[in-house]
């Protein structure tokens, strides 16, 4: 058997109280494709760093195969004292550089090989760093959250990079399909421990829950065990007589076994801050345009959103995804047609950009806003302690400044901060950078029960599927396409994903054809097709006409005739004072709330009709 190309046995390390790394194992062998998975703090890119001997361990071993080559991407990559990126990549290699991939692989990339270092994006200095970490074509490859900053282009690119290269990998991501397809087993760190799983990431999950459910059982049995050597100790017959010193000393050592047991860290406890009720229509945009710097990032694209609809913005980097955010959410005025937003709607966003955060900011102002112990939710006021415990963050840190936070926890005070303010239309502008699988899980579960409407831009595919119910994406000159569902639904609907050239007309009859495709409706939705029985257009009826035209105001009246109800309802004394006003006036307003709904419905309807026989 061949020996590893490195292992880690017994690995621990800590940084004052209990050790971050304890009896930690990596073992890496020729072809092994490995992903590193735990939650945020666990230690992984820990462990990653002891693998690539950019940092001591307190105890264990550490074994590298002589003569192999390891190359590490860091997760904040450093590019400093290169004046350009090729200079960057060549000066990766060991011994003879190779300019030439060097090169290929920097255009591929999307990078000129003589461009600066100097005024490079956040995407753009992870691409370099991607070059020059894959250049060298090392035995193992330690690469820390890759696809971190990367648009869905590029991660499909380094996927097929990825298994076309024979290093071995020990891959760290919380990019699930990206997972799938470039590894084949599992190292799970948790609580400073490993454990190893060697089947795809599909099983992990079900195989982690299996372990902490067998856990949790034991754990269950060792309590009762306790309590009955406790009995006995109490209340037995032989003990009153005389103390047993075996059973006592076994009592003993089962109460440190429980004593030393480390329970898995909790969930993460996201509460959103409910807004106003919006309208049905939340926005409404009418053949927009606009052009910046000379290049068309939107060209004639309508769009209308439902409350509850979660859309996801897809593209590569460049394409226009915030431009037609701030179009659609009114922060930018389009160059030509009209957004309109819906009566009520209550704007949260959570930015892409993690430098809206003050590095100097303890934690406790962050999530407070300064100068206060408390947070604000739906009404009730929360101490910034609990609301903290509810995001992973431990007491000791309330003083903490950001800048000593790492990505990932950077990453929940923006969700914890965006999320305590009230909104039904929530924004979120790569939500899932730094973000581990729990997290992730518990965000999707928080959007499914958002009782808004959710505009999300995304690279993670995975994430996509599991909450999008509309997916707008990116074409050529500022077009964009509506597609009912996920990532997955708009590739089968257009038979093509983002970065791929469409298939060959022709190639396969299932999929629509380029230009060709089933119309939808301004929602997302397939139009019925238009009868051609009759040559003749087709037109509203003077009953059509006349609601149409009498709905907004009919609409707009009862609103107000509910918001009287509702503010002579939140009178705290009306129920003591009159109940039986009181109860008339909860059916009155219910009643009311029906018909309004109803009324939305039908001018939605005829609009949408409306619309249809205008584009015949």
């Amino acid at each position: 058997m061949a020996p590893p190309l490195i292992d880690l046995q017994n690995i621990v390390l800590g940084f004052g109280g209990a050790p971050l790394l304890d009896g930690a194992d990596l073992s890496v062998g020729a072809g092994d494709r490995l992903a590193l998975v735990a939650r945020n703090g666990a230690g992984k890119s820990t462990l990653l760093k002891i693998a690539a001997g950019l940092i001591g361990h307190d105890e264990g071993s550490r074994f590298v195969q002589p003569g192999i080559t390891i190359r590490y991407l860091p997760q904040e990559p450093d590019l400093s004292g290169h004046a350009t990126v090729l200079e960057y990549v060549l000066d990766g290699f060991e011994g003879e550089s190779d300019p030439v991939r060097a090169s290929l692989l920097l255009q591929e990339l999307g990078l000129d090989p003589e461009q600066g270092t100097a005024h490079l994006s956040g995407g753009e200095t992870r691409r370099a760093a991607l070059a020059r970490t894959l250049a060298p074509r090392p035995d193992l490859l330690l690469l820390d959250e890759p696809t971190n900053h990367l648009d869905i282009v590029a991660i499909q690119w380094l996927e097929k990079e990825l298994n076309r290269l024979r290093s071995a990998l020990v891959l760290i991501s919380h990019d699930r399909a990206f997972l799938q397809a470039t590894t084949r087993s599992i190292i799970w760190l948790d609580r400073g421990r490993t454990r190893r799983l060697d089947q795809p990431f599909s099983r992990f999950e079900q195989w982690r829950d299996r372990i902490l459910e067998e856990e949790e059982q034991a754990l269950h049995k060792l309590d009762r065990k306790i309590n009955a050597e406790e009995h006995w100790l109490r209340y037995g017959v032989t003990a009153r007589r005389k103390r047993n010193v075996r059973r006592l000393r076994e009592l003993g050592e089962l109460r440190k076994a429980r004593a030393e047991h480390v329970h898995a860290r909790g969930n993460v406890e996201i509460s959103v801050a409910r807004g106003g009720r919006s309208g049905t229509i939340v926005l409404d945009a009418d053949r927009i345009s606009k052009n910046l710097g000379g290049r068309q990032l939107v060209s004639d694209f309508s769009l209308r959103m439902l409350k509850g609809d979660r859309l996801a913005i897809v593209g590569p980097n460049g394409a226009g995804k915030t431009t037609l955010v701030n179009l659609l959410t009114g922060r930018l005025p389009p160059d030509s047609g009209e957004v309109k937003l819906g009566a009520g709607v209550q704007l949260g966003m959570l930015e892409q950009d993690r430098a809206t955060l003050d590095p100097a900011t303890s934690l406790k102002d962050a999530l407070t806003g300064g100068g206060k112990d408390t947070v604000l939710i739906n009404g009730a006021e929360r101490h910034v302690i609990g609301f903290m415990k509810d995001f992973l963050f431990s007491p000791d840190q309330i003083h903490t400044p950001l800048s000593a936070l790492s990505g990932g926890e950077r990453a929940r005070v923006l969700l914890a901060r965006t999320l305590s303010l009230p909104s039904n239309l929530l924004v979120l502008d790569e939500p899932t950078n730094d973000l581990d699988m729990e997290t992730l899980d518990l965000m999707q579960e928080t959007i499914a029960a958002y009782a808004g409407t959710v505009i999300l831009v995304s690279h993670d595919r995975d994430f996509i599927d599991r909450v999008a119910t509309l997916t707008v994406v990116a074409g050529d000159a500022g077009t964009w396409q509506v597609h009912a569902g996920g990532y997955a639904d708009m590739v089968r609907q257009r038979g093509y994903g983002v970065g791929e050239k469409p298939p060959v007309a022709g190639s396969n009859p299932s999929s629509p054809k380029p230009g060709k495709q089933p119309p939808t409706g301004t929602d997302g939705k397939e139009k019925p097709a238009r009868s051609r029985a009759s040559g003749r257009r087709r037109k509203l009826s003077f009953n059509q006409q006349h609601a149409l035209k009498e709905l907004p105001r009919e609409i707009d009246a009862l609103e107000k005739d509910m918001n009287r109800m509702e503010q002579r309802l939140a009178d705290p004394d009306l129920f003591s004072r009159d109940p039986d006003l009181f109860h008339r006036l909860s059916r009155q307003l219910e009643d009311a709330r029906a018909r309004y709904s109803e009324m939305e419905s039908r001018w939605l309807e005829l609009e949408i009709l409306r619309e249809e026989i205008e584009a015949e």
